[in-house]
């Protein structure tokens, strides 16, 4: 997902998705980007806020008219057809929509209901300022 597809300056945004939350992501990260491979763009949960809970993140560059469309109706990509057996859950996308949250000011952090978008170049700055951190690597035997 990375919504190049709508015009303008390009801008990063960091999003970090709640775990339970993944596959609706994933599903939403489809409809606005370009096809297939959006559907990894959340992975497994690398962070953590400081209650435990996890999530997965995704940092790029999106145009001014991402947010926009990131918030309009949803409609199912022409890729995405009856013929081939359609992959995107519309309904979870736009179950993952209505989460959507973006950062407009200071102080807010992650929360298990919400998929955080805080612009800013610093991805690691900004995933400090949602208030998560990284999670510890496992130990090895």
């Amino acid at each position: 997902m990375d919504g190049r597809q709508n015009g303008g300056d390009a801008v990063r945004l960091t999003i970090a998705c709640p775990e339970a939350h993944i596959e609706d992501a994933n599903d939403l990260a489809q409809v606005l980007g370009y096809g297939p491979p959006d559907a990894l763009t959340y992975g497994e949960p690398q962070w953590q806020d400081g209650q435990g809970n996890r999530y997965a993140v995704c940092s790029l560059p999106v145009s001014d008219g991402f947010f926009a469309a990131a918030f309009a109706p949803l409609e199912r990509p022409a890729w995405d057809d009856r013929e081939g057996g359609y992959l995107i859950n519309m309904t979870g996308a736009a179950r993952a929509q209505a989460r959507v949250v973006l950062a407009s000011e200071p102080g807010m952090t992650a929360s298990p209901d919400t998929i955080l978008a805080m612009p800013g170049e610093d991805a690691l700055a900004a995933l400090a300022a949602m208030g998560l951190t990284r999670l510890p690597e496992p130990e090895e035997p």
